[in-house]
């Protein structure tokens, strides 16, 4: 494949590596349980809760299974009750997580081609362009977050979810009580600088493909 055709193909190519960056963010980022083990002694949640830490960290594990993995199909906390309501959202969250799954998987794929076309034609514009289009996201949501993180935390809610479910009621869903906003505001920090880190490094590579290049070239 020569350089022009690969060059035409790069918008899809940054697209579907860009989503691969950002779906990696989100799975790392739930999948990466000790930055709410730190969160528990950090943000004192046995003491606000009034439940010790073993208890929380077994059934909050227990949930993060549940979104986890397919097979687990009906959440079931042996130290929480839940509303109706309360298990309709992490039904609800749990698809959410599935089609994250879903892009993910895609995404690599085409990931892939892309990173396997850049060697046969020398050009990884490709790596730029995502680099680029990773970059805007950070900026774009760390203003709204970093001046109203509550209300951005809001509108991502309605933006995703097609009811109230998600405005617990502590009586009725006390899981709410040890998930705090300010581990979600660190999980959302975690993912941005997932996502700028990704930037540099598909950056870099560029870079390095471009100086790689220009050596091959002169030789």
């Amino acid at each position: 494949m020569n350089k022009t055709t690969s060059t035409l193909l790069a918008p899809i190519f940054s697209i579907a590596v860009s989503i691969f960056i950002v779906t990696l963010a989100v799975k790392f980022t739930l999948g990466f349980r000790p930055l709410y083990y730190y969160d528990v002694n950090h943000l004192n949640i046995a003491e606000s809760s009034g439940i010790d830490k073993n208890t929380i960290i077994k059934n909050y594990n227990i949930l993060i299974d549940y979104t986890q993995k397919p097979s687990i199909k009906k959440l079931s906390m042996p130290d929480f009750t839940m509303s109706k309501e309360g298990e309709i959202h992490f039904v609800e969250v749990k698809k959410l997580f599935t089609n994250i799954d879903y892009l993910f998987y895609i995404s690599t794929v085409i990931s892939a081609i892309a990173v396997f076309i850049g060697f046969k034609s020398k050009n990884f514009v490709f790596l730029k362009r995502s680099a680029t289009n990773l970059i805007v996201m950070p900026i774009l949501l760390i203003i709204p977050f970093a001046i109203n993180f509550n209300k951005s935390f809001t509108v991502f809610h309605k933006l995703f979810f097609s009811n109230d479910y998600w405005e617990f009621d502590p009586v009725k869903d006390p899981i709410i009580n040890v998930l705090p906003e300010d581990f979600f505001f660190h999980c959302a920090l975690l993912i941005l600088g997932f996502i700028v880190v990704s930037c540099i490094i598909l950056f870099l590579l560029y870079r390095l493909s471009i100086k790689k290049g220009s050596t091959h070239n002169k030789a």
